[in-house]
């Protein structure tokens, strides 16, 4: 419990909070690089709103389109190029987008190869320093992004999807409107709900012992999501269920959640392989990895399990194990009962594959020889953990 606890980036939060952004710009710059990704917030006629907004305060604005939903390094780095000119970057869309905006606002600044300011394997890494003010609008609840200082980017060429983490990424801004989320369709709503549910289960099980505060801060995001996030998934003009979701989405990965728990996220790390490879979307990596991952570090550390199972889903066995198992079988119930998929055969992920992830993401995500988490997991116990969700 010896932990430093920073985030600077002030939240804006509500419905109809996104006609504030024309005023959060102007505070930060006059000449604004607004990231959106390929379609969605053009289709919807948010794009076009967004850009009146700030230029109603004396902003110009210059639109770089096409962040791809797992974005790349050579697209972001374009998007380096454009903002250049430029002193503020606006982020309007998913994690994809926020993520990309970072890296694209720190690079401006950066010497040398920006991938060398991304952690693979157990290389050294060289952190940014100075960004671009960015600015974050967040249209779907899933990552957190719009108000932490991490970025996932996929190097195409190597075919590695790794992430930074470096304080000049915080977001000045993070406008947070839920009304934005009630067009996103019921299969990303679900995506997201998987995401959320890992960023805090994450911490939860592979953390250090004795955090109660933290743990229960967990349970609440969980179990509001379980509430919740159906909701949105099935009626997602649903503003109330909406608006529950995207706050739980912020706080599951602002870092309060985590402090003091040190944990790493052996998922994350696995799944990020899993996308780097096959461009699935990341939640949806996370819900078929999320209930197997359980059911085999359940077997590690029980008593925990049994905890979350009788305070988050009700279990009522006595048996420690029997109740630690039980949180892999409601998670995954769940899951499928959103839609979310639970199998690697459902997103076209073939078995014979399974060795070779399981290698790579020991080699970009581990240190070469294990997973960090509770427990650690070597190459055989990552592909076993992937046959189980075959």
């Amino acid at each position: 419990m010896r932990f430093e606890y920073y985030n600077p980036t002030r939240i804006v939060f509500g419905p109809g909070a996104v006609q504030n952004i024309g005023q959060e710009v102007a505070r930060h710059g006059h000449k604004a690089l607004l990231v959106v990704g390929r379609s969605s917030a053009r289709q919807h006629g948010l794009l076009d709103r967004v850009v009146r907004l700030i230029q109603a305060e004396g902003v110009e604005v210059e639109v770089f389109e096409g962040v791809e939903p797992n974005p790349r390094l050579s697209t972001v780095l374009r998007g380096a190029e454009a903002a250049r000119e430029k002193d503020v970057v606006v982020a309007l869309g998913g994690g994809s987008v926020m993520d990309a905006s970072k890296v694209m606002a720190a690079t401006v600044f950066y010497e040398g190869d920006p991938w060398e300011m991304f952690y693979v394997g157990a290389r050294e890494v060289r952190l940014p320093e100075k960004a671009l003010p960015v600015i974050t609008v967040p249209t779907l609840a899933a990552t957190g992004s719009e108000a932490n200082c991490g970025a996932v980017v996929t190097n195409e060429q190597t075919i590695q999807k790794a992430y930074v983490s470096a304080d000049c990424l915080y977001p000045k801004v993070a406008v947070v409107d839920p009304e934005l989320t009630v067009t996103v369709p019921k299969e990303h709503t679900a995506y997201g709900i998987a995401d959320i549910i890992s960023h805090v289960t994450e911490s939860y099980f592979n953390g250090v012992d004795d955090t109660p505060l933290q743990d229960r801060m967990s349970e609440a995001v969980v179990s509001t999501v379980l509430e919740y996030g159906p909701r949105a998934v099935f009626d997602g003009n649903d503003l109330a269920a909406r608006t529950h979701l995207q706050w739980a989405s912020v706080l599951a990965l602002c870092d309060i959640v985590q402090a003091g728990t040190a944990a790493p996220f052996p998922v994350h790390g696995i799944e990020h392989c899993l996308s780097a490879h096959y461009d699935i979307p990341h939640g949806a990596g996370l819900a078929i990895l999320t209930p197997a991952w359980m059911r085999l570090a359940a077997r590690h550390r029980p008593k925990k399990f049994a905890t979350f199972a009788r305070r988050v889903f009700g279990v009522s066995d006595s048996d420690d194990l029997a109740a630690a198992l039980a949180v892999a079988d409601r998670m995954e119930a769940f899951l499928k009962s959103i839609g979310a998929p639970v199998r690697l055969s459902l997103v076209g992920i073939p078995a014979s594959a399974i060795l070779g992830l399981a290698s790579d993401a020991i080699r970009v995500a581990g240190n070469g020889k294990v997973l960090l988490g509770r427990p650690r997991l070597d190459v055989e116990m990552v592909a076993e953990l992937l046959r189980a969700c075959a």
